[in-house]
C-alpha cells in the first residue's frame, strides 16, 4: 500500500497524538516500523520509479514529477516511462504470481498495463479530485466512477484479491493512495474534516515562510475546491491541515478494512503487508507547503523521510521500532528475498534485501551505510549523523550535524573545519554516483 505526500511525522504510531491512525497504528504493533526509511527522490514520479525499479533516478530516467500523465486520452502522446528497464512484478510475474494495480501509476502512457501487471485501474495524472474520479482500465477505457477515490480503489484491490482466492499460484497486489496528496479544500468526508475543528496542529509548526518555498499546492486545493473565488491568503491554513490530516485518517480507514479483509480469510500469516508513502512532506515545517519541489530543491528529513511500516504475523518482528537506514531502492531486492526468488538484474541494482531486520535479526555489518537521494541537479549523502547535500554546479551546499541539530537548522558548510566532514562523504557521493 503506497501513499501520497505523507509526511513522516503524519502518524500516531510516530510519535503525533494529534492525527488519527488506529489502523496504521495497530500494524506498527504487530510488525515493524522503520523510522529512517527514504525515498530515492522528494517527489512522486521519480521515487515510485525507484520503488518499482530498485534503480535511481539517474538509472532509470525519471527525474521529476510527469505532468499531464502522458495518457493519450486527451490528445497528448503515450510514454512508457519505464520502457526497457525490468519491476519487481516482471520478476514476480514470471515467477507465476497475479499482479494487480488499484491506484496512482504516474508513470506514463496510464492507458497501458505495463509491467507484468494483469490488473490495471489507476488515473491520468498525478492528482485530481477526490469524488467521481475518471478512471483508466487495463483495456484502455475510461469511466466516470460515483465515490470516494480511496474507497473506490480499496474497493478495487479486495475484488482483485477476491478473485485470485481460488488459484494457486500467490497474488502481488499494488494498492496505490492518492491521498494526502492535495487537493485537500472540499475534498473528503465531511464528518472527518470536522472531527478536526479543535485541532491545535501543533505537529505541523506554521514557521516563516522559506525563501525556496513554492505555493502550487494550496493552488491545487483551490483549483478544485468550492471556493475558487477566495483570494489565497484569505484562506485560513488550519482549512489545509483539516483537508490534509483528514484525507490521511480517511485512508487509514481503508488500510483497516483491507487488513481486516486479509484477516477474516486466515491470509494474514501468508501475506507481506507493506505501507509505504513515495516521499515525505512538509506541513509549514521549515516554512515550507511541500515534498522536495522547492526551488532551489530541497532534501530536508521531512522531504526525504517516508512513514513505513511492513508486517507478516509470524515472519516479520512484532512491535520494532527500527532506526537503521534503509531505502527506496532497497525494497525490490526485499520484496524478492522475502519471497524466496533471485534477482536476474540483482548484480546491476545498487540496493540490498533488509529481510534480517524485517526478521528481528541484528544489523551486523550495517555499520558504514549511508543513504543517498537526488533530484535534478541536487544531491545527497546521508549517515546516521551527518547530511551533506550537493547542488550542482554552483550551490547551495548544505552540511548538517544531525546528533546536535536533528531539525536541520544550522548550516555548517562553509564554517571552519568543515572540509574534515565534507571531504569523505563528497568523496562517497561521488563513487556512488560516477
Amino acid at each position: 500500500m503506497l501513499s501520497d505526500d505523507h509526511g513522516p511525522w503524519g502518524m500516531g504510531c510516530a510519535g503525533n497524538p494529534e492525527i488519527r491512525t488506529p489502523n496504521l497504528d495497530r500494524m506498527a504493533e504487530r510488525g515493524t516500523r522503520f523510522d529512517s526509511f527514504f525515498c530515492a527522490s522528494p517527489v512522486c514520479s521519480p521515487a515510485r520509479a525507484s520503488l518499482l525499479t530498485g534503480r535511481i533516478p539517474s538509472a532509470h530516467g525519471v527525474h521529476d514529477w510527469i505532468r499531464a500523465g502522458n495518457s493519450n486520452l486527451h490528445g497528448d502522446a503515450p510514454i512508457e516511462y519505464l520502457a526497457g528497464l525490468s519491476a519487481t512484478t516482471d520478476v514476480l510475474a514470471a515467477n507465476g504470481y497475479a499482479c494487480g494495480l488499484s491506484g496512482k501509476w504516474h508513470l506514463g502512457a496510464s492507458n497501458l498495463a505495463q509491467k507484468s501487471f494483469s490488473h490495471w485501474l489507476t488515473i491520468q495524472a498525478g492528482a485530481g479530485p477526490f469524488y467521481d474520479p475518471e478512471l483508466i482500465h487495463g483495456d484502455g477505457t475510461l469511466s466516470s466512477a460515483q465515490g470516494y477515490i480511496s474507497t473506490l480503489f480499496a474497493d478495487d484491490a479486495l475484488q482483485f484479491m477476491a478473485g485470485q482466492l481460488d488459484r494457486a499460484d500467490p497474488f502481488y497486489s499494488s494498492i496505490h493512495f492518492t491521498a494526502p496528496h492535495s487537493p485537500w479544500l472540499d475534498q473528503h468526508p465531511q464528518q472527518i474534516v470536522d472531527s478536526y475543528d479543535d485541532c491545535a496542529f501543533e505537529s505541523c509548526p506554521q514557521e516563516p515562510k522559506h525563501p525556496w518555498a513554492i505555493d502550487s499546492n494550496f493552488v491545487i486545493s483551490q483549483m478544485f475546491s468550492k471556493r475558487k473565488d477566495v483570494p489565497l491568503d484569505q484562506i485560513p491554513v488550519r482549512e489545509y491541515l483539516k483537508g490534509y490530516f483528514a484525507a490521511v485518517t480517511a485512508m487509514d480507514l481503508e488500510i483497516g478494512r483491507i487488513v481486516a479483509w486479509l484477516e477474516e480469510r486466515e491470509l494474514l500469516e501468508s501475506t507481506l503487508v507493506v505501507y509505504l508513502s513515495d516521499n515525505g512532506f512538509n506541513c509549514g515545517h521549515h516554512g515550507i507547503w511541500g515534498k522536495g519541489n522547492t526551488f532551489p530543491m530541497n532534501m530536508y528529513d521531512n522531504s526525504v523521510k517516508v512513514p513505513a511500516i511492513w508486517m507478516q504475523p509470524g515472519r516479520v518482528a512484532a512491535g520494532v521500532v527500527c532506526d537503521e537506514l534503509v531505502s527506496g531502492y532497497d525494497v525490490r531486492p526485499t520484496l524478492l528475498d522475502w519471497v524466496g526468488l533471485d534477482d536476474p538484474e540483482a548484480a546491476s541494482l545498487p540496493g540490498t534485501s533488509f529481510g534480517p531486520l524485517l526478521a528481528g535479526e541484528p544489523a551486523a555489518g550495517r555499520e558504514a551505510v549511508v543513504v543517498f537521494d537526488e533530484y535534478g541537479p541536487v544531491r545527497m549523502v546521508r549517515s546516521k549523523t551527518w547530511k551533506y547535500v550537493h547542488r550542482y554546479p554552483y550551490g547551495p551546499h548544505e552540511l548538517f550535524d544531525l546528533e546536535e541539530d536533528p531539525d536541520e537548522r544550522r548550516n555548517l558548510y562553509g564554517e571552519a573545519g568543515c572540509e574534515q566532514v565534507v571531504e569523505p562523504l563528497k568523496a562517497r557521493l561521488d563513487e556512488w554516483f560516477v
